[in-house]
């Protein structure tokens, strides 16, 4: 018999082990030492079949263990002591509250995903571990943050093997019973709710669980609840799963439904108000709508709501390619944003507007999550320098007429959480600690990880239909004294899982080479429904099943955080070979990194802007080369990687002195610990948001009240109008220029006449463009200098304007006139999208070419 309903029986702990529970609830525990030992001690072997999540274990250890606890002054001095702390950490000032003027009050973070620890199994990748090592960094820097996503009932997949070496899925129920989540309530003990409408006369309610990530509160919906008829109540069933439709639905909750909990929450609490809104994702987008809706209610109409909302408003982008962006049909979201939807009162076409991805080159019919993030943010940004120029052209088409690098998304850098991934070992050890020292710690956690990986494997086999009698060989795998090299991440295509064996005898060389070995531990997950990726995995499995080899390389199923935390201290090298531009950061370098493990990487994401040769090796690629059809490129790359491995990581790792230290490797080492590990950290990246962008949306979401948002709007709707009849019409630089020389330090005089139309000059800004011109005569490191009104109308109208120019650069050298829309309340020049340039690029009557 199998039964209807699930539920946890939790023992009733004596008093003065109340604070035991207190400390499991805040998932502070996951990245702080100490609170983990102290549950170490309450009942390993408890602990260990609960995975690490001691709000498990409390359900489950035998209450004369309890008793025992109660009883032991050593334990309770212990206790006592962990709770203190905790509540130190909870209430002391800390950087945060340190900060100058006025910070926000509150912040709400929005992501599809968030991976805190694998006790919350909400993540499938990249962004979920991001969005979890920002929750962590905020708590320890004292940002007031609220957590805002889904709780998915089961999840995300785990992963399997067939015999065969084909992924299998499977779907485990998760009970939030026995997860470290409490419902929000009403102050009468009934569940606090949501409700969105949807077309049909139906409704889609969801209950709001918390998880309190140390300071943190993280508020995730659940639409598993007995009110929703069966289809929407299966909308928060799984992470990334099921059709349009119902991806629609998710996001509709997360958004929409993410503001109304946000706003549950503080009413229920009392905290402070949100004054920002950050999108991880266009997921989230919707929010922006919700927030217009609120304000709509307020009396507020929707071009005043839109700069207000757009104020206070920062979206992240994580995806390089057009292809990873959610995109939906435009009719699909008209029926459930209209009247009869989830948005009643705001108005369809606008809401269709804000989506629309025509000047990206995209289609009519379809609503792009991400262009409407874009246009409802005033602060947009990309995850590393190298994504943040690659975001720039990937949406040029949003503002026409200005170059890539003028454009309002700037870049800032992912980080990870430090205690979080960093071994406790690494973490302990002192600038002052010998190459031996560090030595001799690299291979006891090496050590740990083959252990690891062999009881791993041996599970694996034998959930593919292995005997106990066939697996003896597993008992060799891998060694403690070789090379160890790591790999291991999502499995897209462009991510080249199998780069490694384009030439598998070349791959077998190096694996069984007799003086210098090398080891590969791979692991990765292909998404569900991407059947190339599931290829992609069997082709690395079956390599690995070689009996030749498997002692050398192995596949581990099932990646996640519980595997991670072993496997980045316990490599020496991190391999990371995507087709650049199209890792849009990549942070499990980083984590390696913070752990001494040196990178071996393609120039992509952050290891494009902070590679040295002292942290690791970059993988030299042919993304230049035109014309280069994919297979040869990934056949030139792959020849780069082995040549490598063998002529400069390998002879580097086993070049060993004569008491047997490889003194040039270890010195990698600490630098890469010293130098390159404060880089990557979680709370510089959470830190650059403070300063450059929740502070500054803050302050301007204040400046915005409603008035100054109509007349900010009236002011863009009247531009917008007259901006067709704006124009340049005459330039002329430089009296003192003959033909097309001029001296460097030369301050030639600039004028210009320019029709405004409708306009006055107090609505624009006329500037002088200038840089150094390449080939085509474009300009390059352009600078721009403010030209003003000299002098009143001609009889045509035109206002004449004027100033100089500074050369100071030789060499080929341009420049050009533009006129901008101007307002104090504009967040940046290219907000509106709207420029006039000359008629022409260079001559008589527009830009000037000195050579």
């Amino acid at each position: 018999m199998k039964a209807i309903r699930r539920f946890t029986v939790r023992p009733v702990l004596p008093d003065t082990l109340r604070p035991l529970a207190d400390l499991a609830r805040n998932l502070r525990w996951s990245w702080h030492e100490p609170t983990r030992e102290l549950f170490e001690t309450v009942d390993p072997e408890v602990l260990r079949a609960a995975d690490g999540d001691p709000v498990r274990a409390l359900g489950a250890i035998d209450a004369g263990r309890l008793a025992a606890l109660a009883a032991d002054q050593d334990f309770l001095a212990r206790l006592r002591d962990a709770a203190e702390d905790l509540d130190r950490y909870l209430t002391e000032p800390r950087w945060y509250q340190r900060q100058p003027g006025e910070p926000p009050a509150a912040i709400a973070y929005f992501s599809p995903e968030f991976g805190v620890t694998a006790a919350l199994p909400q993540y499938s990748g990249g962004l979920g571990i991001l969005a979890g090592d920002h929750l962590k960094a905020a708590s320890d820097l004292g940002v007031p943050l609220v957590g805002v996503g889904l709780l998915y009932r089961h999840g995300y997949f785990r992963q399997s093997l067939s015999r065969d070496g084909w992924q299998q899925e499977r779907y485990p129920v998760l009970d939030p019973g026995e997860l470290p989540v409490a419902l929000l309530r009403e102050p009468d003990g009934t569940p606090a709710r949501v409700t969105l409408a949807l077309p049909g006369g139906r409704s889609l309610h969801a209950h709001i669980w918390t998880a309190q990530v140390g300071r943190v509160p993280l508020l995730m919906l659940d639409s598993d609840v007995e009110e929703n008829a069966p289809s929407e109540r299966g909308v928060t069933d799984r992470l990334y799963g099921g059709g349009s439709e119902h991806r629609l639905l998710q996001e509709m909750l997360l958004g929409i439904g993410g503001v109304r909990a946000v706003r549950a929450y503080t009413r229920l609490t009392g905290g402070p108000a949100p004054e920002v809104f950050h999108t991880n994702e266009g997921h989230a987008g919707f929010l922006g709508l919700e927030r217009i809706r609120e304000l709509g209610n307020q009396g507020v109409d929707f071009d005043a709501a839109l700069e207000i909302v757009r104020a206070g408003t920062v979206f992240t982008t994580h995806t390089p390619v057009p292809a990873g962006i959610d995109r939906f049909d435009r009719t699909l979201v008209a029926r459930h944003l209209g009247e009869d939807g989830a948005l009643p009162g705001v108005d369809t076409g606008r809401i269709l507007a804000l989506g629309d991805e025509t000047a990206l080159g995209g289609e009519p019919g379809l609503f792009n999550m991400a262009a409407m993030g874009l246009r409802l943010a005033r602060r947009a940004n990309g995850v590393s320098t190298l994504h943040g120029s690659v975001s720039r052209a990937m949406f040029a088409g949003l503002w026409p007429g200005f170059d890539p690098e003028e454009l309002p998304l700037t870049s800032i850098t992912n980080g990870v959480h430090a205690p979080t991934w960093t071994a406790p070992e690494v973490a302990r050890l002192g600038p002052e600690a010998g190459d031996r020292e560090l030595w001799e710690l690299r291979r006891t956690l090496r050590e740990r990880l083959v252990a690891d990986v062999r009881r791993r494997v041996r599970e694996s086999w034998r959930q593919r239909g292995a005997g106990a009698a066939e697996l003896g060989w597993t008992d060799g795998i891998l060694d403690p004294d070789v090379l160890t090299i790591g790999f291991a991440r999502r499995v897209p295509s462009y991510k080249r899982l199998t780069l490694m064996l384009r030439d598998k005898d070349r791959l077998r060389a190096l694996l069984l080479h007799p003086e210098r070995p090398v080891q590969l531990v791979v692991a990765g997950k292909a998404h569900p429904a991407d059947d190339g990726g599931k290829k992609l995995v069997q082709e690395l499995v079956r390599f690995a099943d070689d009996p030749r080899v498997r002692h050398r390389i192995v596949f581990l199923p099932d990646y996640g955080m519980g595997m991670a935390r072993g496997l980045y201290p316990g490599c020496d090298v991190w391999l990371n070979n995507p087709l650049r531009p199209l890792e849009a950061c990549g942070t499990s370098g980083m984590k390696a990194a913070l752990n001494g493990c040196l990178n071996l990487s393609v120039l992509d994401g952050w290891w494009d802007e902070w590679f040295e040769p002292d942290f690791g090796w970059a993988i030299p690629t042919a993304d230049g080369a035109a014309g280069l059809d994919e297979d040869r490129r990934d056949d030139l790359e792959a020849a780069a990687l082995y040549e490598l491995i063998e002529h400069r990581v390998a002879p580097r790792f086993y070049d060993r002195g004569p008491d047997g230290v490889p003194a040039r490797w270890t010195a990698m080492v600490r630098r890469t610990l010293a130098d390159l590990g404060p880089k990557v950290h979680a709370d510089r990246m959470v830190r650059e948001y403070v300063e450059r962008l929740y502070a500054p949306a803050a302050a301007e979401h204040r400046a915005l009240a409603p008035d100054t948002a109509r007349a900010l709007a009236a002011w863009k709707t009247r531009v917008r109008a007259a901006w067709p009849k704006v124009s340049v019409d005459h330039v002329e630089v430089g009296d003192d220029l003959e033909g097309a020389d001029a001296e460097l330090g030369a301050t030639p005089a600039v004028r210009v006449r320019v029709a405004l139309g409708e306009l006055s000059p107090e609505d624009v800004e006329v500037q002088a463009v200038t840089g150094r011109v390449d080939a085509d005569d474009r300009l390059r490191d352009a600078r721009t200098s403010v030209l003003k009104p000299a002098g009143g109308p001609d009889l045509e109208g035109r206002i004449p304007y004027a100033g100089v120019l500074s050369l100071d650069r030789t060499g080929p050298f341009g420049c050009t006139v533009r006129v901008l829309p101007a307002h104090p309340a504009l967040a940046h020049p290219a907000e509106l999208g709207l420029v006039a340039l000359p008629a022409e690029t260079k001559g008589e009557g527009a830009g000037l070419l000195m050579r």
